[in-house]
């Protein structure tokens, strides 16, 4: 196995590249320091009054030079006298040139008077004078200025990261200044609507916006305007930031792009004066737009959870953005697009049309929709021929687009670990596995005695299930280890509805209760590994009770709040009326419970054939449950056999379609050599009535 070469630079960047201004300060101590090290005073060599007194007697000394400001003596000798041998190491040292040594004095006027006495000493031809002078080289710069030197470079240093440098603390000057990236002509995002499937709708008003951009003129010209801006509402990952990365894709005008967040400061007024500068920049390229992403950051209702006579930063920010998009000198042409999974938060101020006109609600996509999304992520990915994205999507219900993503990417991931060719069907049903029960669990050992109460535990949601009119029954039923705690794991398919009836409502409880109830059947005894299917049906009475009005006792009452207000601590209704909401939920899940122990007393030989099954193999299929216990006892079939029996009608259609095509081109044959005879046949006549007149 050929190992890939590493690339030299890392995909993250280099960490252990450092600071750019560290190394410049370093350059200029460096440079300092040299010039100081290297300058001729520190050139020459140290010698002693003493040593002077001889060169001068020698007659070696051509030039003497007195520093007074550093008490310093230079001397330079002659260059006859270089080449004497005691003068030797001035040859290692190459110093050809002066000066060439030097010592230390204790004062002036005393090395003047033993000066002095040298020089009569000597003759008079041959005596020399001294040169007094004061200088200043860069190390005494350094000494003397150094701090006001590095006191300057470092307040500019300070000013240059504090209005735009890199590094944490930047920025300061520039805190008013708003964070949005900017894609124009130059650097376009690549992103089409193409890429963002499943979103028809959401698409059609999206291309409208779009279109007011591009072609003003087709709307405005019988009346209408632009609209202001347009709200994304949907839960998260159905796929609402691509779809804005689908209008700057598409749209050929200059799109800003930024999050809630980065309005939000420390400091007072900075989110205000962000607001103000984004639009400031957005008027100057208009016409435009302007994405903000998780709006609810900024815009949640005013005046909750306010302390009295405090300054609310984030109600400031919503203020100035409330004023920008729809105020007294707000101009046309900067069209708002704006994402939120929480639009019961947001300012009903910021809601009304005037600012987003329109508000487009993603949903989770349905089975059409899940289809398109999975053929938009199965595209770059190596197939086997048999997976089929209509198949995908049917087992995939209420998946969001991202879920679906992560599906795709992850059964591209599981072929490649069985170091597979292609990615199989088998590798995107381990994948939906994964995502909906979290990884398996190889390592975790169980006893039989669990495995057996766990077994009898989903043979107990199958039977329910499968017995049951309106419920969904399991298409899928596992006793591998997933996830932290799961031990079993059961697939549905819902059906795609948005209503549901009381009957519907109390099958799906008694199925969900059909677990603990096997195990009290089979073992005398009940276990915790029923705490998932205990909340769900908690909540699901308390919602048939308390909500949705389905209570006899009750009536057509709902306590659901909409709002779904931050700081309600009181409760809509009486004590009296929460006591008999618990006893009508209680008594609604005791009948349900006991339901389900006389449905699975009556189907007990189901129950043990289904469990001994998940037994043996661990993992059983709705086309299993078909061959051990039969068919469902109804006449309606399940959504999973509703899609089969379509995508069988639909290979029947095709199969018609290449009949009916076969048949057109067999009559466009059978026409094609009946004009091409006819027209032999005329061409036989006309040669023979051409012959009998030449006769």
């Amino acid at each position: 196995m050929k190992k890939t070469p590493r690339s030299k630079k890392n995909i993250l960047g280099d960490p252990n590249r450092g600071n750019y201004q560290i190394w410049i300060i370093s350059a200029l101590l460096a440079a300092i320091m040299g010039f100081t090290y290297f300058s001729k005073t520190n050139a020459a060599i140290t010698i002693t009054e003493r040593d002077f007194e001889e060169m001068l007697l020698s007659n070696d000394v051509e030039k003497v030079v007195l520093i007074k400001n550093k008490d310093i003596v230079e001397v330079t000798l002659k260059q006859d006298a270089l080449q004497n041998s005691k003068y030797i190491e001035l040859k290692k040292n190459r110093q050809s040139n002066g000066p060439h040594y030097k010592f230390k004095i204790v004062d002036a006027k005393i090395f003047n008077d033993n000066f002095n006495r040298i020089q009569e000493k000597i003759p008079e031809d041959r005596q020399i004078n001294y040169e007094p002078e004061e200088r200043q080289g860069l190390d005494d710069l350094f000494f003397n200025y150094g701090f006001i030197f590095l006191l300057l470079f470092g307040f500019w240093f300070l000013m240059k990261r504090m209005s735009g440098g890199g590094g944490p603390g930047g920025q300061i000057f520039n805190i008013g200044k708003s964070k949005a990236a900017l894609f124009d002509a130059e650097n376009q995002v690549k992103t089409t609507f193409k890429d963002a499937a499943g979103l028809e709708e959401a698409k059609e008003e999206i291309k409208e916006i779009v279109d007011f951009l591009q072609n003003p003129g087709k709307f405005t010209k019988l009346g209408g305007k632009i609209p202001k801006g347009a709200l994304l509402v949907g839960p998260p990952g159905t796929g609402k930031t691509l779809l804005a990365k689908a209008v700057a894709g598409e749209a050929a005008v200059p799109f800003f792009t930024l999050s809630g967040s980065d309005f939000v400061e420390m400091f007072v007024g900075v989110g205000a004066a962000r607001v103000r500068d984004l639009f400031k920049q957005a008027k100057e390229k208009a016409p435009c737009i302007v994405f903000i992403d998780e709006i609810d950051a900024i815009g949640r209702s005013r005046g909750k959870g306010q302390m009295p006579g405090s300054n609310d930063e984030r109600e400031n920010t919503l203020n100035s953005l409330l004023v920008e998009m729809d105020g007294f000198a707000t101009d046309a042409g900067v069209i708002i697009l704006a994402a939120t999974n929480r639009p019961d938060v947001l300012d009903s101020a910021l809601l009304r049309p005037g600012r987003f006109d329109r508000q487009i609600s993603i949903d989770k996509p349905d089975i059409i929709g899940r289809d398109a999304i999975f053929k938009v992520h199965l595209n770059p990915i190596k197939l086997d021929k048999e997976v089929d994205s209509r198949k995908l999507a049917a087992q995939t219900p209420g998946f969001a687009g991202a879920e679906i993503a992560n599906v795709c990417n992850e059964a591209a991931l599981i072929a490649a670990r069985k170091d597979k060719e292609t990615v199989e069907m088998v590798d995107f049903q381990d994948a939906i596995d994964r995502v909906i029960g979290g990884l398996e669990k190889k390592s975790k050992i169980i006893s039989p005695v669990e495995k057996k109460i766990v077994a009898y535990h989903e043979a107990g949601h199958a039977i329910a299930g499968w017995f049951l009119e309106h419920a969904d029954p399991l298409v899928k039923v596992s006793i591998v280890p997933r996830g932290i705690a799961a031990l079993g794991y059961a697939q549905y398919l819902p059906k795609e509805q948005f209503l549901h009836q009381t009957e519907q409502l109390m099958d799906e409880m008694c199925m969900a209760l059909g677990g603990r109830a096997a195990e009290e059947i089979k073992f005398s005894k009940i276990s915790t590994g029923a705490l998932s299917d205990l909340e769900r049906i908690t909540k699901m009475a308390y919602s048939i009770v308390s909500v949705y009005g389905m209570n006899s006792k009750l009536g057509n009452i709902s306590f659901y709040d909409s709002k779904q207000s931050e700081y309600n601590f009181n409760k809509p209704y009486s004590d009296a009326t929460a006591e008999l909401i618990d006893e009508e939920v209680k008594k609604l899940i005791s009948n349900a419970y006991q339901r389900t122990l006389n449905l699975l007393k009556k189907h007990q030989a189901e129950l043990e054939i289904v469990a001994k099954e998940l037994l043996d193999k661990e993992i059983i299929f709705q086309a299993d449950l078909e061959r051990l216990i039969g068919k469902r006892p109804f006449e309606q079939p399940t959504t999973y056999q509703a899609f089969a029996d379509q995508e069988g009608t639909q290979k029947g259609d095709e199969t018609n379609l290449e009949e009916n095509l076969d048949n057109v081109v067999d009559e466009l044959k059978k026409n094609i050599l009946t004009e091409i005879k006819k027209e032999e046949t005329d061409s036989l006549k006309e040669s023979k009535a051409e012959s009998n007149d030449n006769e």
